[in-house]
């Protein structure tokens, strides 16, 4: 009986809330076709290099352009752009002698976003990243070995979602969560027209 009464409610609010997203209209885009936003983020939640021992040097930082691309696909705007990141962290070991390694990992892609407005002034939005991922690790301590690798390098992708809050017509604050350099990235957009 609890069973079919859970499994009920379940379907009952999962109708609800898909009853509620078909019913919800989308108003007129803060992001719009020709809109430049130039997005400047910091992240947190470091997807490399996280866990015992690690410390960050430099926290995980990005840029990003979303251009304005093209409006007449569904109810909202496809934006197209580019996309930059970078972080350093350091892990080290010391106990009679010390040792460690530094790693850099620097992001460079393009990025591909579908943009719909549910409430005035908030821009919702998601996308995919791709692109390719450098990353550089480097031995150093009291033994005299010398090491440094590129392993880790390839092949970059995050699929992401995010919002922009416009406080003003050319100046929004940002949030976005996906796998980039970071898990959650928060900053600041500011539209060039």
């Amino acid at each position: 009986m609890k069973k079919k009464l859970t499994k009920s409610l379940i379907g009952m609010t999962a109708a609800l809330i898909l009853l509620a997203m078909t019913s919800m209209q989308v108003k007129s885009q803060s992001f719009e076709v020709g809109d430049k936003d130039v997005n400047l983020g910091i992240g947190f939640g470091a997807t490399w290099y996280s866990g015992v021992g690690y410390k960050t040097t430099i926290p995980p930082v990005c840029a990003s352009l979303d251009f304005g691309f093209k409006d007449d696909i569904g109810p909202g705007v496809l934006g197209l752009g580019g996309y930059v990141g970078f972080s350093s962290y350091k892990w080290e070991y010391s106990y009679l002698y010390t040792y460690g390694y530094k790693y850099t990992t620097f992001i460079l892609g393009g990025r591909a976003t579908y943009h719909m407005e549910f409430i005035d002034k908030l821009d919702t939005y998601g996308g995919l990243l791709l692109g390719f991922r450098l990353v550089n690790d480097k031995y150093f301590g009291d033994i005299g070995y010398t090491y440094t690798s590129g392993v880790g390098s390839g092949l970059a992708y995050s699929f992401f979602i995010g919002g922009k809050y416009y406080l003003a017509d050319n100046i929004a604050v940002f949030g976005e969560l996906g796998y980039g350099i970071a898990y959650l990235t928060l900053g600041v957009t500011f539209k060039m027209k």
